[in-house]
């Protein structure tokens, strides 16, 4: 199997954040179109992007087979249910994308509700990973970052020297599935995401700055914030700024 670039979708949320009845968030629509699929078009259309793994809750897969038809959505390979954490989730895409891909092949592990990235921050990705072995997207500190400790004090870091690790992050397929399995098998599932894990194991990251408004649509302040930059986005195309 030949090298390829693969993205692993984690749409499996429930998201009880948004006050909607149930509805998971990835499914809120926006224009006639819901956020899963604005974010699936991202990778459905760049040219670098060979396939795409798409993990969902398991009662909305039927859901998203048809939203894929309706979008025209050629690009996913398969459509795997989440598991009990956003870990074994991510493992479970991780692992049908090895089923069908070289283990040398570029994963870019993405969230179903960021839908705010671009084809830049894409391929800045695979190249890092070419380049590097690993790439995590992020954003620049732009207010005080304050750790509390267990003694109640404080490390309070140079704001110049941190950053807001987002999404996507990506990686060899073998490094990552093999740390997934490594973690399995010490009964650890409680990693908040795949650059923590992947630095657990000594793995050495290697990040870029992607758009600030690369946000995770979790509470309906960041809905609104999605609506605004979507209009923004159709008045350039109109007017060509």
């Amino acid at each position: 199997m030949k090298r390829s670039n693969i993205a692993v979708i984690f749409a499996g949320g429930s998201g009880r954040r948004m006050n909607n009845d149930g509805k998971p968030k990835q499914f809120l629509e926006l224009k006639g179109k819901p956020i899963i699929i604005y974010t699936l078009e991202l990778f459905e259309q760049h040219p670098e992007i060979d396939g795409i793994v798409v993990v969902c809750l398991e009662s909305w897969i039927e859901q998203l087979k048809q939203l894929l038809h309706k979008f025209n959505i050629q690009k996913v390979v398969d459509i795997v249910p989440g598991g009990a954490t956003g870990q074994d989730s991510i493992y479970s895409g991780i692992k049908a994308a090895s089923k069908l891909y070289s283990p040398e092949s570029i994963v870019l592990i993405h969230d179903g509700v960021r839908p705010l990235i671009n084809a830049q921050t894409i391929s800045d990705n695979i190249k890092s990973v070419k380049q590097y072995g690993s790439c995590i997207t992020c954003v620049p500190t732009i207010e005080t970052f304050v750790v509390a400790n267990a003694d109640g004090h404080f490390d309070i870091p140079e704001r110049k020297d941190s950053l807001i690790a987002r999404a996507p992050q990506s990686f060899v397929l073998k490094d990552i599935l093999t740390v997934h399995e490594d973690a399995r098998q010490n009964n650890r599932h409680d990693y908040i995401d795949s650059c923590s894990l992947m630095n657990h194991y000594g793995y050495k990251l290697h990040t870029i700055i992607g758009p600030v408004e690369n946000i995770k649509i979790t509470t309906p302040m960041d809905y609104f914030v999605f609506k605004a930059m979507v209009e923004v986005h159709e008045v350039q195309q109109v007017f060509g700024f």
